[in-house]
């Protein structure tokens, strides 16, 4: 059996990792099945405002009679792709600085950390704000600046686990034989390097989430009236007395999505690590 076979039997019988899956798998599909699914539109005035909970609209409608569920779901697409996109982003600029620093060593490894040190040393929010306000409020701006952000902790991470296998007898006989440096890092080490990393990027998109919401909720982030966690919860914070959903949904679906990805990532480590087995 491979690798990635035996990390799937030993996860078939976690039970919180496999819940956490299973939280990921149908916030996922809610969010590509989005525009198929009989919703409203979502920056449409469908309802008087602040409609109670009913048939047609089974969460109310918000201030100005958009359908508050409606709204959710396809905040949750908003959230997953630039949260995924953000994540992604890091993993190639983390990973690549990761493998070509705990590989190659002396100044090479030096110079790059400094700079990885440089990154973490600012808070996630801080750093990302101050992104966003050099290149500008979008979508895009907002991936590229927690791409940007996430990528001190995937490069830490993978340089880690490359310092680790880089000591295999494996590494060596490619060595020994004539491998280039860059056959190695992609045919020996990053293959035995990715279920680490896989781990580790799955706890990094439950920051991005929270994050993104956290920028959003500030004005920083996604804008209106494209529907979004953190802009949900930004305008519902004011009408908590009156229409209290208009602020609950969104913040309990975005806290069910971080404790999917943390479970996920608590049950891959517990099997790739024999020390933490249950």
């Amino acid at each position: 059996m491979s690798q990635w076979g035996e990390l799937w039997a030993q996860f078939k019988g976690h039970k919180t990792g496999m819940i956490g899956l299973a939280i990921i798998l149908t916030i996922l599909l809610l969010a590509i099945s989005v525009s198929i699914l009989p919703l409203y539109d979502p920056i449409a005035e469908v309802g008087t405002p602040f409609a109670p909970i009913s048939m047609d609209h089974p969460f109310g409608t918000d201030d100005l009679g958009r359908d508050v569920l409606t709204r959710v779901i396809w905040g949750s697409r908003i959230s997953m792709r630039i949260a995924l996109s953000a994540v992604a982003l890091s993993l190639l600029l983390g990973g690549t600085f990761g493998l070509i620093s705990g590989y190659s060593g002396g100044i090479v490894d030096g110079v790059i950390m400094r700079a990885m040190d440089i990154l973490f040393a600012f808070p996630s929010i801080l750093l990302a704000l101050v992104i966003i306000v050099v290149v500008g409020r979008a979508e895009t701006n907002l991936i590229l600046a927690l791409g940007i952000v996430y990528t001190p902790i995937l490069a830490r991470v993978t340089r880690g686990v490359t310092l680790k296998i880089s000591e295999e007898t494996f590494v060596e006989a490619a060595k020994a034989i004539g491998s280039s440096s860059l056959r190695i890092l992609l045919k020996e080490i990053l293959p035995n390097a990715l279920p680490t990393i896989i781990v580790q990027s799955t706890l990094v998109i439950s920051y991005a989430i929270l994050d993104e919401t956290a920028l959003t909720f500030i004005g920083m982030g996604t804008q209106p009236p494209t529907p979004s966690w953190g802009l949900m919860l930004s305008d519902g914070r004011v009408f908590l007395v009156i229409a209290p959903l208009i602020a609950i949904l969104p913040g309990l679906i975005c806290t069910i999505t971080v404790l999917g990805f943390n479970l996920l990532g608590d049950g891959l480590r517990d099997c790739l690590d024999p020390r933490l087995r249950w």
